[in-house]
């Protein structure tokens, strides 16, 4: 055979795995309202920069009559590729091949492109669309499951890792996506759980759907697993390629600075935004919006635990992580899930070099038996380690109540936190006033003739001399007391001054988060 028909015949062999699972089977793919794995892509990447490997890779597995079955890319698509210029290593399974179950082989092609990825210093993008373990290939496929497990946490901390669900992802194959950075998951096609339905009613009787059980938006409410919820596959891919402009490629390099805004002066209307009676709850997303580049900030998570805010966002160009308290939703009270959320997205923060922006309005931490019987001591304490383990830069903004150890576990000076301002209206006590108060002026509240009154007054003179910022300011917890309306100066000269920021820590192996 010479070169000409050597040619042709790659042509030929290149048509018959390109075409996936066949017509048909990719005629199914779009009535279940799905895109293929290749058109998936297509939009994710940046137009013709894709360079796929591992085209010809083949399962060589002969068990139940796969010696019989021609698999093409044995149901993965693997490459690099790029997105806004910058390289990225993807892989996309393709559920018209033996609906994308995971074999020895298709696991080894996803092995290869993590190690590749982790030698190269880019970002991982997985798109998850797989029946799980390809039964067929028994332990093999098992072990292809731990091989990537491994990689995922080798690679954690050091390149970003981002999971797209859009279909199904059961059994073992939910814990890659788990051990990632960020998920997003695909409205009415994703199903994440670890047993089905059927399963599950076999052995503890309960009935429910699939949708209920592991749907995209039971995992962005309820469970906290997925961190975006995206209406088709269409907005999942514009939701990772926005998501990817805020990260850094790997932990050794600084994330981009893109389209700054030079604009440092605020409106008044910044004045508007918290109400005159304390008690009374606001949308701290309207102050986020304020301080940050264009009004632009990039939710994370804003389904679940809604009483602490996270995202990115822009100060002149510069990238930052964003957690706040969420005033309208339980006060902005701490609680089991809020900490976890918020712990977690500051340690990734930390491991890529983003600085950590704090704003604070809360009353403490959330009362009651499900709390303390579920842990939120050990939870509580996650947002304590993290926000202390972080060396990114530390700003934080004390906008109204930071009452208790909820002050001290949100981002205080005693964390490490380099800068901490503060606007006037910050109250900063170990408790707020009525409460204080109370135990304060026991005696003289109970002997007065009149106990009502008397606490009133008491409240208000409380107020008066503790329920503000110049007492932490004159101990120096608080760097600066500052005129709302030049808040966006000072953040962008606290970043500026952070830039050169190192700070060192004892050496260990690890430290033991109370996870």
């Amino acid at each position: 055979m010479g070169l000409k028909e050597k040619l042709e015949d790659l042509k030929r062999r290149e048509k018959e795995i390109e075409q996936g699972g066949g017509p048909e089977k990719v005629e199914k793919q779009h009535r279940a309202g799905k895109l293929t794995a290749w058109e998936r892509l297509e939009l994710l990447l940046d137009p013709g920069t894709f360079v796929e490997m591992d085209k010809f890779v083949e399962h060589r597995n002969t068990y139940f009559g796969l010696d019989k079955m021609k698999l093409p890319r044995d149901g993965v698509i693997t490459g690099i590729g790029e997105i806004n210029g910058r390289k990225v290593a993807v892989f996309s399974q393709d559920f018209t091949v033996m609906g994308g179950s995971l074999g020895e082989m298709h696991a080894k092609k996803i092995v290869k492109l993590l190690d590749l990825a982790l030698k190269m210093g880019i970002p991982v993008v997985g798109i998850n669309d797989s029946g799980g373990a390809r039964i067929q290939e028994g332990v093999d496929a098992l072990a292809g499951y731990g091989e990537i497990f491994f990689r995922n946490t080798l690679a954690s901390g050091v390149i970003p890792q981002i999971t797209v669900i859009a279909g199904p992802c059961a059994g073992g194959a939910v814990y890659s996506p788990a051990l990632t950075d960020f998920i997003v998951m695909v409205d009415q096609t994703a199903r994440m759980f670890i047993t089905g339905p059927n399963v599950i009613k076999a052995v503890t009787g309960e009935e429910i759907s699939q949708e209920d059980l592991g749907g995209a938006m039971v995992h962005n409410q309820k469970s906290g697993n997925a961190h975006f919820l995206a209406n088709d596959d269409e907005r999942a891919m514009e939701l990772v390629r926005k998501l990817l402009s805020y990260l850094p490629s790997n932990n050794a390099e600084e994330p981009p600075i893109e389209n700054p805004d030079p604009e440092l002066d605020m409106s008044d209307d910044i004045l508007d935004v918290l109400p005159d009676n304390p008690n009374k709850g606001y949308d701290v997303r309207e102050i986020i919006r304020r301080v940050v580049d264009h009004g632009e900030f990039f939710e994370v998570q804003p389904y679940f635990a809604r009483n602490i805010v996270i995202g990115f966002g822009r100060v002149q160009g510069r990238v930052v992580g964003i957690v706040a308290n969420q005033p309208s939703v339980l006060a902005g009270v701490l609680d089991i899930d809020s900490s976890d959320k918020a712990a977690r997205f500051i340690r990734f923060l930390d491991a890529f070099n983003i600085p950590i922006l704090t704003f604070v309005d809360t009353p403490g931490y959330l009362p009651g038996v499900a709390q303390e019987h579920g842990g939120i001591i050990r939870h509580g304490a996650k947002l304590l380690y993290a926000y202390s383990e972080a060396t990114s830069p530390k700003i934080t903004l004390i906008l109204r109540k930071a009452y208790g150890g909820a002050y001290i576990a949100m981002g205080s000076k005693h964390l490490g936190a380099d800068m901490v301002l503060a606007w006037p209206t910050a109250e900063i006590a170990v408790m707020g006033p009525e409460g204080a108060a109370n135990i304060i002026f026991k005696k003289e509240i109970e002997s007065s003739s009149n106990p009502e009154e008397t606490r009133r007054k008491l409240i208000e003179e409380y107020k008066g001399q503790f329920a503000n910022p110049y007492i932490a300011a004159s101990r120096g917890y608080v760097d600066m007391v500052i005129d709302p309306r030049d808040t966006r100066k000072y953040i962008a000269k606290a970043l500026e001054v952070c830039e050169t920021k190192v700070e060192y820590r004892p050496k260990k192996k690890h430290g033991n988060i109370p996870l």
